[in-house]
């Protein structure tokens, strides 16, 4: 960033930023008992007939609800606009100070005002490189000082994070498919089986569909079978995918049905009725899904 740039914005330090105002309302007790219910503050000093507001209440009295104030001045849109030019586009609040120099109490008109109190030099933080904006609200009771209330923006170009492929969504292992995954882990495709009537069924279930029992053992599939039907999925994306992609239901040999993926082949030849056979793909040093490729491929 040029000296030049730096100096233009440092002219703006000490212009205000906010015309003179009055607040809305006057410091009342409705709203002191609102702030402390909210907040769960017992401290009696913010109730009865000698009341003063909760010191961290000193913004509340200044902000202009959903109407809002329109009193930001020339000076900070052009300070704003100068940064925007510089590539600073986007901004986020970093923290807030407040000075309390007596305590108010309902009855209390405020009046302030916002002056530009420093504009920093470059920075580079985490979330991009940019400049720290700092505005002083004074408030006043009167020409009494009562508060001071400094506000800290942070307008900057977003840093460029290297683009990273999220990792494939996990399974939901619960206490009813637990043996199915410990199957997988093991590159073994488990299909449970009734004890008492031996119908198989797929996905795992607690009990039989067919009469109730709910005893099961299971049997190893033998990795044979057809594509049944397919879909190929092109909206909407998902980080964790490349569309457009196949996603097949898969007739086993046994006769069970399951959803899964056809690897190896363009998802425009995947077609219904296509022999196919049982592969265990590792993603990553933690999940293995049971996959399916072509049976001509995968004889080769």
């Amino acid at each position: 960033m040029s000296d030049d740039l730096l100096a233009r914005l440092k002219s703006y330090e000490g212009c205000p930023a906010a015309v003179a105002r009055t607040g809305k309302d006057p410091v009342n007790a409705p709203m002191i008992r609102h702030w402390c219910e909210a907040l769960g503050d017992t401290n009696p000093a913010y109730t009865g007939p000698d009341a003063v507001a909760p010191p961290t209440m000193l913004q509340v009295w200044t902000m202009g609800g959903l109407t809002g104030h329109d009193t930001r001045t020339q000076a900070y849109d052009e300070l704003l606009a100068l940064l925007d030019e510089s590539g600073c586009t986007s901004v986020v609040a970093t923290d807030c100070e407040q000075e309390y120099v007596r305590p108010l109490r309902p009855g209390d008109e405020i009046t302030f005002d916002t002056v530009i109190e420093s504009v920093s030099a470059r920075k580079t933080t985490k979330l991009g490189t940019g400049h720290f904006v700092t505005t002083r609200t004074d408030l006043r009771v009167g020409p009494d000082l009562v508060g001071t209330h400094r506000f800290r923006i942070l307008k900057y170009a977003p840093a460029r994070r290297p683009e990273k492929k999220p990792p494939r969504p996990r399974p939901v292992v619960n206490r009813d498919n637990a043996g199915f995954w410990k199957g997988v882990e093991q590159h073994k495709l488990l299909i449970q089986r009734c004890t008492a009537c031996a119908t198989l069924r797929f996905p795992w279930l607690p009990g039989c569909a067919s009469c109730g029992t709910p005893d099961w053992d299971t049997v190893e599939a033998t990795g044979e079978g057809t594509v049944y039907s397919y879909v190929v999925m092109h909206h909407p994306p998902f980080p964790a995918f490349d569309p457009p992609y196949a996603v097949a239901l898969i007739e086993l040999a046994e006769g069970v049905r399951m959803i899964s993926n056809v690897i190896g082949t363009p998802y425009e030849k995947v077609r219904i009725g296509m022999p196919v056979r049982l592969e265990f793909q590792s993603y990553d040093d933690e999940l293995v899904l049971p996959v399916f490729r072509a049976a001509e491929e995968a004889a080769v």
